[in-house]
């Protein structure tokens, strides 16, 4: 339990020198959405009916947590699926300054949306289903600037696991990795 406490610390404290630094690493406003018609598949409110849809059904996790290659493993029942799937969530490309900066591919099983700018975080998105049902979304973010590199690879297949894998680069502190794993 100390180990888990101190990931947590560590990550509070680059947590807070990334949103001092994250000013100098947007080139581009934020722009709010909305509400028009979205042109990409809509993460957030996918993983947002997950997290409601897992608090109904309230089911037993085995969650390992990683840090440098130190890890934890336990069984748990998450209350909180909203703030557990956020980083999924927050992957949304449906902002409307975006309309036109991911390529689309459609294939017989998946969709592949690929950023067309080396500076937008999501790098791309991987919605894999069969047939009208998604068996896998795999999400790949990288975040850059003078001040740290944040890497992170997102992959969710509904009823199976869900795994974050986060590996950040910060000038002052040096290189963390995290991986956070849920098997259901």
């Amino acid at each position: 339990m100390y180990w888990y406490k101190a990931v947590r610390k560590t990550i509070l404290n680059t947590s807070v020198l990334l949103l001092l630094g994250s000013g100098y690493a947007c080139n581009k406003p934020e722009i709010k959405e909305t509400g028009a018609e979205l042109k990409y598949f809509d993460i957030k409110g996918y993983f947002n009916q997950e997290a409601t849809r897992l608090v109904k059904l309230d089911p037993e996790v085995t969650k390992s947590v990683s840090h440098n290659g130190t890890s934890e493993s336990k069984k748990v029942h998450v209350k909180a699926w909203q703030q557990e799937l956020n980083l999924f969530a927050e992957s949304d490309i449906n902002k409307p300054a975006w309309r036109n900066s991911y390529t689309v591919k459609n294939n017989a099983d998946s969709t592949v949306y690929t950023a067309n700018d080396s500076e937008l975080k999501t790098r791309q998105i991987v919605i894999k289903k069969q047939g009208d049902k998604i068996t896998a979304v795999t999400i790949v973010n990288n975040t850059h600037n003078f001040l740290y590199n944040t890497s992170e690879r997102l992959v969710y297949l509904p009823g199976q696991y869900y795994s974050i894998d986060k590996k950040q680069q910060v000038k002052v502190m040096g290189a963390n990795d995290y991986r956070v794993k849920g098997n259901f």
